[in-house]
């Protein structure tokens, strides 16, 4: 074990997030709290933690990508992650396997250079095939058995940047990290 900002890592998966390329994310239950509000005309409203904004920001100057792969469709995923500067939305996505083969196609990175972080089952199949998966502190039991590193942050609340922060720590960039505005 390697002691790091958030508390003891094994060796095994620092060296697993030092060779981190591009970063993954599911939207619903890892960016938020996974609740949906739904106002009286049919808006959707999510919360977004700024601390996860920071961390995607400062892990994307640092020389990683960041993606994102959502079941659902909503507006207002599109516009916090436009905000971020995270190119690589697909939203509305049935087959997360699919949509994570042809991202690793077209940048030109393998299994082991990408990360993915989830909290429920339907992210199991692509956390099985990454060289670092990682479940929120809150996610679903059967999915915190299979991931490799689980966030001591809930969704919601800081668990990305918990992980682009580890991934910047395992490649020695994390003391220059810079979010820029968030």
């Amino acid at each position: 074990m390697t002691d790091t900002l958030y508390g003891p890592v094994s060796r095994d998966n620092l060296e697993r997030a030092g060779a981190i390329r591009l970063l993954v994310c599911d939207v619903d239950g890892v960016f938020s709290d996974g609740r949906i509000y739904l106002g009286n005309q049919g808006e959707e409203l999510k919360a977004f933690h700024t601390r996860d904004g920071f961390g995607v920001k400062a892990l994307q100057n640092s020389g990683v990508q960041v993606a994102v792969i959502t079941g659902r469709r909503s507006e207002i995923v599109q516009t916090r992650m436009t905000a971020l500067g995270v190119a690589h939305i697909y939203q509305g996505v049935e087959d997360k396997v699919a949509a994570y083969e042809e991202l690793k196609s077209r940048l030109g990175v393998s299994d082991g250079q990408c990360a993915y972080i989830g909290d429920d089952l339907v992210d199991a199949p692509v956390m099985a095939l990454t060289g670092l998966a990682v479940a929120v502190a809150d996610a679903h039991p059967l999915l915190l058995r299979q991931a490799h590193l689980v966030t001591r942050a809930r969704g919601g609340f800081g668990a990305v940047r918990e992980l682009c922060d580890l991934i910047m720590e395992a490649q020695g960039t994390l003391k220059g990290a810079k979010g820029m505005s968030v």
